[in-house]
């Protein structure tokens, strides 16, 4: 099974607006001009672009990146000062040398996720008819105002599993202006975890059900991904930058000397759990292990009428700065009993064996969702 991506369906009255957001039809590879991932957060904007290997198998980055984002312009994953980020999209354009156009990924803060069953063999104007009329239901937005699409997760005795994904449309507009006024045409646009879930997840679609869990700096996201489709997603603020600050204050460290601190001495500290390093790091440690072990087991304990458990999660992905903190790992499997562990972002792009990407381990943690974006481009999958 394909890992495609959640693209956007808009009403009649919007169809123009829908060539930029939905391709019913891609380009063929070969007539696709180059295009970068290009992940906006309340921090910084990455980007990351890839081409086919010259020798060798597998895929190469091209270009790579980020632009820290001052302070207001996107706040919670929504664009409140455009002509700040205009201007910070054609820092990057400047950057890219010769691509022509962009795949950007939508806030999760604004997103509604969920799953549905349709009948067998339903046609594609047929299910979004489907979701349209869920979404009165489901979603506290009328079909006028919202964008949508879905993915196909898996056929079974009730017909087809589908996930659906449904944006605010004025939420996509505003992205998809900004990246027009910045003359970096938009090929697509998609949710975080749809980004993600391609970078990381195999392209068979056999993966076990995961919680996905992105620590970013102001904020965390959670995504639980069924064959490589997210079913749910949620974010909460609570970020690694509470731990790094936290750090700073406790030790009277740098931002530098912090992060230092984190990814080397984390958990536990050289002087103990009773040292100030400990203590530093131990609240915020344990506010983000809450967080993870409440969506946790929260899905993996639902049932159904039946009795039978309907979204038993088999292990735990954590991805973002806040990852590399030593010990992070084994703390959160300790707290919810599953296998945790850090996802090779790479995956779908070469073998190490034939590449190592210019990016060290620790930062491709942070930059999932642009390498997910960039095979997109590259791959049209």
């Amino acid at each position: 099974m394909q890992l495609s991506s959640v693209q956007i369906h808009l009403p009649e009255s919007v169809r123009g607006f829908s060539r930029t957001l939905s391709r019913a039809f891609p380009t063929p590879r070969l007539l696709a001009p180059p295009s970068a991932g290009i992940d906006i957060s309340d921090a910084s904007v990455k980007w990351l672009a890839l081409e086919s290997a010259k020798k060798g198998n597998g895929l190469r980055v091209r270009s790579w990146g980020e632009i820290a984002i001052p302070e207001g312009v996107v706040v919670g994953g929504f664009v409140h000062d455009k002509e700040g980020l205009v201007s910070i999209l054609a820092a990057v354009k400047k950057e890219l040398r010769g691509i022509e156009c962009a795949h950007a990924a939508l806030p999760e803060e604004a997103a509604y996720v969920f799953s549905m069953q349709v009948p067998p063999g339903s046609r594609r104007a047929q299910i979004l008819s489907l979701i349209e009329f869920e979404l009165e239901a489901r979603v506290p937005i009328p079909p006028s105002a919202a964008v949508y699409d879905f993915n196909l997760i898996e056929k079974n005795g009730a017909g087809e599993e589908i996930g659906v994904v449904v944006f605010p449309r004025d939420i996509s507009e505003s992205y998809a202006a900004a990246f027009a006024a910045a003359d970096l045409p938009l090929a697509s646009l998609e949710l975080e975890a749809s980004s993600i879930a391609r970078a990381i997840s195999s392209r068979e679609g056999a993966d076990p059900i995961t919680l996905l869990v992105d620590f970013g700096r102001t904020r965390s996201g959670f995504a639980v991904l069924k064959r490589g489709i997210p079913i749910f997603t949620s974010t909460v603020s609570i970020g690694g930058g509470t731990v790094i600050k936290a750090i700073m204050e406790k030790l009277s460290l740098s931002e530098a000397e912090a992060m230092k601190f984190n990814n080397e001495q984390g958990i536990a500290p050289e002087g103990g759990a009773k040292s100030p390093g400990a203590e530093a790091v131990a609240g915020a440690a344990a506010a983000l292990a809450d967080e993870v072990a409440r969506h946790y087991h929260y899905w993996d304990t639902r049932r159904n009428e039946h009795g039978e458990r309907m979204t038993p999660v088999e292990q735990v992905y954590l991805l973002g700065g806040t990852s590399n903190m030593k010990g992070i790992t084994d703390y959160i499997a300790g707290r919810v009993q599953a296998p945790t562990d850090q996802p090779n972002v790479w995956k779908n792009v070469a073998d190490f064996d034939d590449y190592v990407p210019p990016i060290t381990y620790r930062e491709s943690l942070q930059y999932a969702t642009a390498v997910g974006l960039a095979l997109r481009g590259v791959s049209l999958i």
